[in-house]
C-alpha cells in the first residue's frame, strides 16, 4: 500500500478507478466487495455511482468555485473607490478612509468589512515575527552541594517506623 503524504486527507482516485468501481458495482457485485477491492468507503462508491452515467467524463472532478460573486460582496464600484483613495493617499489610516468613503461615496458597510476587503486587495499584510535562532549555552556543572543542586533528607520518627529499628 502506498503511503499518504501528510497534507492529503484522503487518497485521491483517478477517473479510471472510479469508472471500473462503478462498472463492477453495477454488474452485480456487492458493495463490500467493491469497497474492499478499490480501498474506498461506501459513501464514495455511492457518490460516484450517483454521478456515473456510463461515461468516464461524468466522474471527473469539477471545480467548486462559484461562478458568481456573493450578493453581499463589495461591488466593483466600491473596490474602485477604495483603490482610488489608497492610490492618492498611500498613508491614510483605516478610520480616516472609512470616514471619507461614508461621506463622499455613500459607503454603508461595517468597518471590519472594509478592513477585510483591503486585506484581500493586498494593502494590509500580516506582520512576520523575526525570531533569532536558538543558540545553546554551555551548562555549568556544579562541584559543591547547595550551589545548583540540593539533597533532601527525610526524617522518619521512631514512633511511625513499623519495621525493625536499626
Amino acid at each position: 500500500m502506498t503511503t499518504i503524504p501528510h497534507p492529503q486527507r484522503y487518497l485521491p482516485h483517478d477517473v479510471l478507478s472510479k469508472y471500473y468501481a462503478c462498472k463492477l458495482y453495477r454488474s452485480g457485485h456487492s458493495v463490500r466487495f467493491v469497497c474492499r477491492r478499490y480501498k474506498i468507503s461506501k459513501a464514495s462508491l455511492m457518490l460516484w455511482n450517483k454521478k456515473f452515467d456510463g461515461n468516464k467524463d461524468s466522474l471527473r472532478n469539477t471545480p467548486h468555485t462559484p461562478l458568481s460573486s456573493h450578493p453581499n460582496a463589495h461591488t466593483p464600484k466600491e473596490i474602485k473607490s477604495i483603490r482610488d483613495y489608497m492610490r492618492r493617499n498611500p498613508h491614510i489610516s483605516l478610520p480616516e478612509l472609512y470616514g471619507k468613503l461614508r461621506n463622499h461615496k455613500a459607503y454603508r458597510r461595517h468597518p471590519a468589512s472594509l478592513y477585510r476587503c483591503m486585506r484581500k486587495l493586498g494593502y494590509f499584510k500580516p506582520a512576520t515575527k523575526k525570531s533569532s535562532k536558538y543558540i545553546p549555552k554551555p551548562y555549568h556543572t556544579p562541584t559543591r552541594i547547595g550551589v545548583k543542586w540540593q539533597l533532601d533528607v527525610k526524617f522518619v520518627p521512631t514512633a511511625c517506623y513499623t519495621g525493625t529499628a536499626p
